[in-house]
């Protein structure tokens, strides 16, 4: 018996493994007939998922806490019991702001801590607030641009102004001159570059490596009804995912995000961010990162609920939310590992023994207790050095200044 579902996503380089679980059989295999369902924003995309116009979608994983925790439009209760992607996305901005920073990209994309103050020296010399385009206000690129800012004492809701805008329409609005520049998900950082409208500043692997970026979410009240499609949807998931991280299969995998009904974006401006062979600056060599964008290797998909428990902490710290003990236990609720161990238990995929961890303390490859073979987990540090402790929420918030 095949069981229809349908998933909502937004044209980006980040819906790679949904594509390839549909374009590739790996939904089919499982007795899924997978139709994925274009939107155009964020909005969009969450109203379809809230109003059940599909069953799951591609989100934002700080919009999936937000819709739990009441704080965008219609409230519900969502799950996020798999991770499509760690990092993937960019700051780019006008040349001419671009102009008073390092002058050589690949220090300055290595450096973030040193361009952070860069920007804030640039700011004083531009000729209005800088205006950078964010996807959402809820999105792991906001609250990264967010950290990153404060971090040289830059008040995000003083010192610039955040647009907020589709990501497909962050190319046509810095030319427009509506914004200075922005921070997205692939590939429209590279479309930028490549019109010659802007630099890369800083990219999100840097600012905090494997940090959390795409799910893929439910209605928790689907997902608690229907656990047999749930597991058989992320076994697909989980091969697709395999799939797409092998280099050998990049050049297929661009191709069928190229698609007019997928990304549709040029395949060669895609399978940068699938490399990892950014280009910072029109017409200059790549600057390679071979952890820009992951999907599967290093328990990628696997939702640690301290990761959600670290967007809970920032949007307690911009204000977006009032810290208490029963909104931190809803939102690390939002990530299900428990779920995620269930679907893929007889399978040969390695996961984690833990469902939380320190955010921030591997600094180099780090072997870890497995519940199935062995796993190895990449560097995660934020480019300031903090260590997020989920069960130490206040303390860790204490560290920063006040407003910072």
């Amino acid at each position: 018996m095949t069981t229809d579902l349908k998933i909502a996503f937004l044209p980006l380089t980040d819906a790679a493994v949904l594509v390839a679980a549909c374009e590739q059989g790996f939904a089919e295999e499982e007795g899924i007939a997978l139709e994925l369902v274009r939107s155009t924003s964020w909005a969009t995309l969450r109203d379809r998922l809230v109003y059940g116009q599909v069953h799951a979608a591609q989100m934002l994983a700080p919009l999936a806490v937000a819709v739990t925790l009441g704080l965008s439009q219609q409230p519900a209760a969502l799950a996020a019991p798999y991770k499509l992607n760690v990092n993937g996305n960019m700051l780019v901005m006008a040349r001419d702001f671009a102009a008073a920073l390092e002058p050589d990209v690949a220090r300055r994309v290595a450096d973030p801590l040193g361009t952070a103050h860069d920007f804030a020296a640039a700011i004083g010399l531009w000729r209005r607030k800088p205006m950078i385009g964010v996807v959402h206000r809820f999105s792991s690129h906001s609250l990264m641009l967010r950290y990153w800012l404060a971090s040289a004492g830059i008040d995000p809701d003083k010192d610039v102004v955040l647009r907020v805008l589709p990501p497909s329409l962050t190319v046509e609005a810095m030319r427009a001159g509506e914004i200075d520049g922005f921070i997205a998900g692939e590939p429209w950082g590279s479309a930028a570059v490549e019109a010659g409208l802007a630099e890369t500043v800083a990219v999100g692997e840097r600012i905090w490596r494997r940090g959390v970026e795409k799910v893929l979410a439910f209605r928790e009240p689907w997902l608690e009804e229907n656990p047999d499609i749930v597991d058989r949807l992320l076994r697909a998931l989980a091969r697709a995912a395999a799939w797409c991280d092998d280099s050998g299969n990049h050049a297929t995998l661009a191709e069928l995000l190229a698609r007019p009904r997928y990304v549709d974006q040029p395949a060669d401006l895609i399978a940068r961010a699938l490399s990892g062979q950014m280009v910072a600056r029109a017409g200059e060599a790549p600057v390679a990162n071979s952890d820009f964008m992951l999907f599967s290797r290093e328990a990628t998909p696997f939702p640690w609920r301290s990761q959600a428990l670290w967007i809970y902490s920032q949007l307690v710290r911009w204000n977006m939310v009032e810290h208490d003990a029963a909104a931190a236990a809803k939102a690390g609720a939002v990530f299900r590992p428990d779920v995620y161990r269930r679907a893929l238990a007889n399978s040969d995929v390695a996961m984690p023994g833990a469902s939380m961890k320190l955010e921030g303390a591997v600094d180099l490859p780090l072997a870890v207790g497995s519940r199935r073979g062995e796993l190895t987990l990449g560097p995660d540090r934020f480019f300031d050095g903090r260590v997020f402790d989920p069960e130490k929420i206040e303390d860790y918030l204490a560290g920063f200044a006040p407003g910072r």
